[in-house]
């Protein structure tokens, strides 16, 4: 069974204040395709045969999200991996690169930043990848 397309987290950190903020789209923290229902988070220490480089995943998120190449930066020591029916989903993150989070990108794409704190609304799932990617982040 080949590997499920690989997702994204799009974080923006602030680098005056550390202030993070997740690109929380209509369907979610999980750029660009939802996780199917059914999903569980694996255990940090899962160790997946296949290993997943972001930067594909990266230059079609600024493509989509309308940016310059560049505008987010692949954090290549950030994986997580979710375990659904079709099969493990990679999930890999990108940071934006700017001094502030793209909010006219954000806008365009019906999208906003959110907090971690402004998560609730999320699935168990994503609330947890938000964590990990939280807790890498400032790590």
């Amino acid at each position: 069974m080949p590997t499920p397309q690989p997702r994204l987290i799009l974080l923006h950190k602030q680098k005056t204040s550390g202030r993070v903020r997740f690109l929380c789209l209509s369907s979610g923290v999980v750029a660009f395709t939802p996780l199917p229902v059914l999903s569980a988070l694996r255990d940090d220490d899962y160790s997946p045969k296949v290993q997943i480089h972001p930067v594909a995943a990266v230059r079609e998120a600024e493509l989509k999200l309308g940016l310059p190449e560049g505008a987010i930066e692949p954090d290549a020591e950030f994986s997580a991996w979710v375990d659904t029916p079709e099969g493990d989903v990679p999930i890999l993150l990108g940071v934006f690169t700017e001094l502030d989070p793209p909010f006219a990108a954000a806008e365009r794409t019906k999208s906003r930043f959110i907090a971690l704190t402004e998560c609730r609304q999320l699935s168990e799932v994503e609330r947890n990848l938000l964590r990990r990617a939280y807790e890498h982040v400032l790590g």
